[in-house]
């Protein structure tokens, strides 16, 4: 008994200020073909590491994998934006395209509420939902048309559950904002660049993605506190 109490007593005490795990969802494209939540969705995976600073700040980084897709149907996407005739001439042919998305980042993320077991005395929760944001590059392949890169920022938001002591179960869905507007190339070359003659800046009017996925962590890396009893 007295062993059973000592263990009970350092498990209290323990804490974790890693964890490793990984998650799978949808992707989905945003740019001047449309799109959006919902629209053509394809599937994606991650992995991801967080290393927890405290019971409400975390750092995390990721590396995800997903297909993106969308065509110009129903829309007006002109011949040449930059015709003197109006709405700059005819509307162009169909263009419709699927490439492959790679994202590599870190985020800074804000619990709203104190996360974690045990230790009542701070009014922990095991569940919370967070904010983030961060840094990324992302690279564009696949589709016929030429590899694209750039940098993203990601902003999002998500929902953690500790179903035990070390495992976490999750939901979280960001926007990625990027500095290249080539996820939409197709095989025949056309790239959907400023169709509409809007000047463009480092991430105006360039393509976005979102990432809509559930995951799973492990508490790794035991942090021992000294007893004071």
């Amino acid at each position: 008994m007295a062993m059973a109490t000592a263990r009970a007593q350092q498990g209290e005490l323990l804490q974790y200020q890693q964890e490793i795990g990984g998650g799978i969802g949808l992707s989905s494209y945003i740019g001047d073909a449309g799109g959006g939540i919902l629209s053509h969705p394809g599937m994606m995976g991650t992995l991801l590491w967080r290393r927890n600073l405290n019971q409400r700040m975390v750092v995390k980084t990721n590396l995800a994998m997903g297909h993106v897709s969308g065509n110009t149907e129903g829309l007006f996407i002109p011949t040449n934006a930059w015709d003197e005739v109006p709405q700059g001439g005819e509307p162009a042919k169909p263009i419709h395209f699927g490439r492959n998305v790679m994202d590599l980042g870190a985020q800074f993320e804000l619990n709203f509420l104190g996360y974690g077991l045990g230790q009542a005395y701070k009014g922990l929760k095991r569940w919370t939902p967070y904010v983030f944001m961060g840094a990324g590059v992302t690279l564009v392949t696949g589709g016929g048309a030429r590899v694209a890169a750039g940098v993203n920022i990601p902003l999002g938001l998500g929902f953690r559950y500790k179903l035990r002591p070390r495992l976490n179960l999750g939901l979280e869905w960001s926007t990625r904002f990027t500095t290249t507007d080539a996820i939409d190339a197709t095989h025949e070359g056309t790239q959907l660049k400023d169709p509409y003659a809007i000047k463009s800046g480092m991430f105006k009017n360039k393509d976005c993605y979102t990432l809509t996925y559930v995951f799973i962590t492990y508490d790794i890396s035991p942090k021992y506190r000294k007893c004071n009893n």
